[in-house]
């Protein structure tokens, strides 16, 4: 089976799984450190399913390839066409965007991106950023341009994103698990999984100082708005 098949087949299967289930939805997308395989022409079909509900994760990752500026060129042309298929379909992207360690880079560039499109289709662009690690300019710049920043459990380990869960408002803030990875610190080094949610929440919640009820109401009318569910 050719590579890019086999991925694309990530995306079947991840709908297959949520197909006629209440309450369960699916994204389909080609994570950026895939870029090579190219984008498969299968997404167009997959991306108009009612329970799609998301475009992605793709993106633009500089952490995990031996040459980033090699990589940059193709990864950049892949999620350009995530964003372009989101935009046919009128659906959110589900960004994953990774800088080299003590940089932004990754973000820098996908903002300039993303500004580019926002000019033309304005609110028609829209999406969250999957497991934000940006600072508060980068979360300041992307909420301007119509996105969440989401995050996951490391919040109940790490003070890393402190500063940018305060400052953010709560109607730009999403909660993820990222799972099976990163589980919360009272499972550490235990498979994560859903569930955790709670964890981060909690967390979120701990982090601003707010009502934990509060905050758990206005992340889910949060992804409700964003993924129209």
């Amino acid at each position: 089976m050719h590579a890019h098949l086999v991925h694309s087949h990530l995306s079947y299967r991840a709908l297959a799984l949520v197909e006629g289930r209440e309450n369960l939805y699916a994204a389909v997308g080609l994570h950026p450190n895939h870029a090579e395989e190219g984008f498969p022409h299968e997404f167009k079909e997959l991306a108009e399913h009612p329970q799609v509900v998301a475009i992605g994760e793709c993106g633009l990752d500089n952490f995990r390839p031996a040459d980033a500026v090699l990589s940059a060129p193709l990864q950049r042309a892949v999620f350009e066409e995530h964003v372009r298929l989101a935009l046919e379909v009128d659906k959110p992207l589900m960004i994953h965007s990774r800088p080299r360690k003590g940089t932004q880079d990754a973000y820098q560039d996908l903002i300039q991106i993303l500004s580019s499109y926002k000019k033309e289709f304005g609110e028609k662009l829209r999406g969250d950023i999957h497991f934000f690690v940006g600072g508060i300019e980068e979360g300041k710049a992307l909420i301007e341009l119509g996105f969440t920043l989401s995050y996951t459990a490391v919040l109940t380990f790490a003070r890393d994103y402190d500063e940018v869960v305060r400052y953010a408002p709560l109607t730009s803030l999403l909660s993820e698990t990222d799972a099976p990875y990163l589980a919360p610190a009272s499972r550490r080094g235990q498979r994560n999984d859903p569930l955790a949610v709670k964890d981060v929440v909690e967390a979120i919640a701990g982090i601003r100082g707010e009502d934990p009820e509060h905050v758990r109401e206005t992340i889910l009318g949060n992804a409700k708005h964003l993924f129209r569910l």
